[in-house]
């Protein structure tokens, strides 16, 4: 995986655990609070793999009973990037020409 989309998903899955609760019963907590989410919803925010809006993380948190700081890491890793294409543009696959239009002939 790149980048995570999210930052909270593993506070999610401790806090779930620690309350011991499955994915499908949090998922289910969440429904009843007015937040439509699945199982499988809940397993990707999780995994880091889907992005969390900011109206679905009061939902979370108070599914879990707890507050919505304790969904965020005590301290951030800062994200790295790859490095661009010191030219500004896109890098042309396969071939280093660069490719021009063929005149068309008219038909006759």
């Amino acid at each position: 995986m790149e980048h995570p989309l999210n930052i909270i998903g593993p506070q999610v899955r401790a806090l779930r655990k620690a309350a011991a609760l499955f994915q499908e019963q949090l998922a289910a907590r969440c429904q009843r609070r007015g937040l439509d989410i699945t199982r499988g919803t809940l397993a990707k925010i999780e995994a880091t793999v889907r992005a969390v809006s900011d109206h679905e993380i009061p939902f979370i948190a108070n599914s879990l009973g707890v507050p919505i700081s304790a969904l965020f890491p005590k301290t951030l890793t800062p994200l790295t990037r790859k490095p661009r294409n010191p030219h500004g543009t896109r890098r042309d696959r396969g071939s280093s020409k660069v490719r021009t239009a063929k005149p068309r002939l008219k038909k006759r």
